[in-house]
């Protein structure tokens, strides 16, 4: 038994036609035909069905046929392993963002992976951070972008950039004619949180003690929603049915006009984005992988993309 004869059965079986078969792996009718009926003799069992019109697998050869393209895949998986040997940046890698991030840094992060290390495409997934936190465990990913703080499971961490906070509010609100806000004159508004899951939820409401101390207290937060997104949650701010919390990456370019951070801008309608006085609320974002992981250059080229990101209102480290 060999791959090029499990290779056969597998385009034979996908064509149901030995002459497509054939013309799939690149080989003659007879060539592809004699070494399949090899395959049957020394396997002792009838794969295909032959008729003039069609070609069907048999109960058990789609059992066969199965199996062999799980073999075929793991010998692709050694060729890939050698590959990347020679050159650690040759080959994808697997990247998890949780949803916070994604929207803000992937666009950019893309553009700069595709000009700096073409031949490394990135597998893109996002999550939450327990998911994400899980299939680094178990090796369905190979790296993680993630904001602390997170179970510590032994994971490798760089660190990326501290990422302030702003608040949102509707601009017909009394505090959007502010320059800026205090936590204290947010603990008596709607606060807009995300769901349970989200750990951008728990972030908020760990960085910010007044937040975390009256959300549970009557005379604190009024009322709260919790939203599916930050962007649905941008929407009901626009719609006036409370404030939020957001982090700087997620503060369009064009908000920050009324800010004074961008007087070049637009100055947009329906939010105010105000920075925070006194202590601003931070998250630390970094980036994460298993220990085992061989492939160090393309951690560190990963890493060397990130900082090329325009990463505006972020404090970079190192």
């Amino acid at each position: 038994m060999t791959l090029t004869e499990l290779k056969y059965i597998v385009a034979v079986a996908r064509e149901k036609h030995f002459g497509r078969g054939a013309e799939a792996c690149h080989v003659s009718q007879p060539t592809l035909s004699v070494a399949i009926k090899k395959l049957e003799e020394e396997l002792q069992v009838k794969l295909f069905e032959r008729n003039a019109n069609e070609i069907t697998v048999t109960p058990l050869g789609e059992e066969i046929v199965r199996q062999a393209q799980s073999v075929l895949e793991q010998a692709d998986s050694i060729r890939e392993i050698a590959r990347r040997g020679k050159d650690p940046l040759a080959g994808s890698l697997r990247l998890g963002v949780i949803y916070t991030i994604g929207p803000y840094l992937l666009p950019d992060l893309v553009r700069q992976i595709i000009e700096k290390t073409p031949q490394m495409p990135l597998m893109l997934q996002e999550n939450f951070t327990v998911k994400l936190l899980e299939e680094l465990r178990t090796g369905e990913i190979d790296c993680a972008i993630l904001a602390e703080p997170f179970p510590d499971t032994n994971l490798a961490i760089a660190p990326l950039y501290d990422e302030p906070f702003m608040a949102a509010v509707p601009s017909s609100h009394p505090l959007a004619a502010r320059t800026s806000v205090t936590a204290e004159e947010l603990k008596k508004e709607t606060l807009l949180l995300l769901g349970t899951g989200h750990c951008f939820r728990d972030h908020v409401l760990e960085v910010c003690p007044e937040f975390a101390r009256f959300s549970t207290s009557a005379e604190g937060i009024s009322k709260s929603f919790e939203g599916s997104s930050l962007e649905t949650i941008k929407h009901m701010v626009a719609a006036g049915m409370g404030i939020t919390l957001v982090p700087r990456l997620g503060v369009p370019k064009s908000a920050l006009a009324l800010s004074g951070q961008d007087t070049s801008a637009d100055q947009p309608s329906y939010i105010r984005y105000l920075p925070f006085e006194g202590h601003v609320p931070t998250r630390r974002v970094v980036l994460a992988w298993r220990r085992s992981f061989t492939r160090y250059e393309a951690i560190a080229a990963l890493r060397n993309a990130i900082y090329a990101c325009e990463l505006p209102g972020v404090i970079r480290l190192s």
